[in-house]
């Protein structure tokens, strides 16, 4: 007898951290490619990645530019992911919850702040874990994404080839053409 692998629903915080690692790929700067999601009332309202702003070359078209050892010709996931809700969405940030790669950096963390979100969850620290205090210090929740092996797994298989053909086990569907 065969056996049916079961479907698995991923939770919310595993399928928009999914999401903030798609978005990731769209970075332009070598040095992270870090993505970002906005969520409220677990509906995305805006995605980042950190890429030159519109219309300017990026990192990946003519190289970095340094200071202090930071590349600022980019502008970060996280900062890019507010700056969408602001020029494009007209909706509030306020008690949202930020998605992304990296934890965000100490400026990030002002702009979050500033903004009103409510929850951070992050794959992985990036430099410095003392933005994980300053932003429970402003009242923020923080998180730190725990990978699920089955969800991995199944995101894996999902990309691994095309688009399953599935047909209805009631059989074709007929249309009725009204004149």
């Amino acid at each position: 007898m065969p056996t049916t692998q079961k479907h698995f629903r991923p939770s919310w915080d595993e399928y928009f951290m999914a999401i903030a690692r798609i978005v990731a790929t769209r970075a332009s700067c070598d040095r992270l490619h870090a993505g970002a999601v906005l969520v409220k009332d677990k509906r995305i309202i805006a995605s980042g990645y950190n890429g030159a702003p519109p219309g300017l070359p990026s990192c990946d078209e003519i190289g970095h530019l340094l200071e202090d050892g930071h590349c600022v010709r980019t502008i970060h996931a996280e900062h890019n992911v507010l700056l969408q809700v602001a020029r494009l969405s007209g909706s509030s940030t306020e008690d949202s919850t930020l998605y992304a790669t990296y934890s965000p950096c100490i400026h990030c963390a002002k702009y979050l702040v500033a903004a009103g979100i409510k929850r951070v969850v992050f794959g992985k620290v990036y430099r410095n874990s003392d933005v994980i205090e300053y932003l429970k210090s402003a009242g923020i929740d923080v998180d730190i994404y725990q990978e699920n092996k089955d969800w991995l797994g199944q995101l894996q298989d999902l990309f691994s080839g095309e688009v399953d053909e599935k047909k209805a086990k009631e059989g074709k569907v007929k249309m009725k053409v009204v004149k």
